[in-house]
């Protein structure tokens, strides 16, 4: 029996998650087409079931909502799937033109760089508010990782010459080097977790 493949091309094997809070929800088993059709929706952290892939995709429908808003209209984003499905496959096959590497890889790495430890969060003191640093989850390190590498991408090629495509590629890259400068999904985590440092 032939190997599975991600899109038919890329192999999942010996791809691990270096980050160990981490490795229970970043899901990368092997699948020729990610996409589940809602099949765990039911179940308790039904993300973490999904192929890392599938759970890019879907954050790409939607790319202008944050928190319970939208901030930029994601009109021109959701539709059919058949979209993003070609959208990735073009910045997966980019990532390994530049990088010689399997993309699969350079997602998960990126995803992990991404990923911030702790946040600010507000409660009520009596008449006062008071922010507080506290730990991230798992599961929204990953959910906040995947959407600010998202949106930022979408940022840059609204009403831009580049497309998606170059620009999701230029996000992906950026937060596999760790490097603020290239990748705005970096560039927050810093400052939201020197925010938190400020508020412990």
């Amino acid at each position: 029996m032939s190997e599975i493949k991600i899109f038919g091309k890329w192999s999942v094997e010996g791809i691990k998650t270096s980050d160990v809070g981490l490795q229970r929800y970043i899901n990368i088993e092997p699948v020729i087409i990610p996409r589940s059709g809602g099949r765990h929706a039911k179940k308790q952290f039904h993300k973490s079931k999904m192929n890392i892939v599938e759970r890019l995709m879907n954050k790409l429908q939607v790319p202008g909502h944050r928190s319970k808003k939208h901030v930029i209209t994601s009109g021109r984003a959701t539709g059919k799937i058949l979209i993003h499905y070609k959208i990735l496959k073009a910045v997966f096959e980019r990532i390994e033109q530049q990088t010689k590497k399997n993309p699969i890889e350079v997602l998960v790495k990126a995803i992990e760089n991404a990923a911030l430890r702790e946040e600010v969060t507000q409660y009520q003191v009596g008449g006062i508010i008071v922010r507080r640093a506290v730990i991230t989850s798992p599961q929204r390190r990953v959910d906040i990782a995947l959407r600010n590498v998202v949106q930022a991408a979408y940022r840059k090629s609204f009403s831009h010459k580049e497309n998606m495509i170059d620009t999701l590629t230029t996000e992906i890259l950026g937060a596999y080097a760790n490097d603020p400068n290239k990748s705005e999904a970096i560039k927050e985590k810093d400052r939201i977790e020197r925010e938190a440092e400020g508020s412990r």
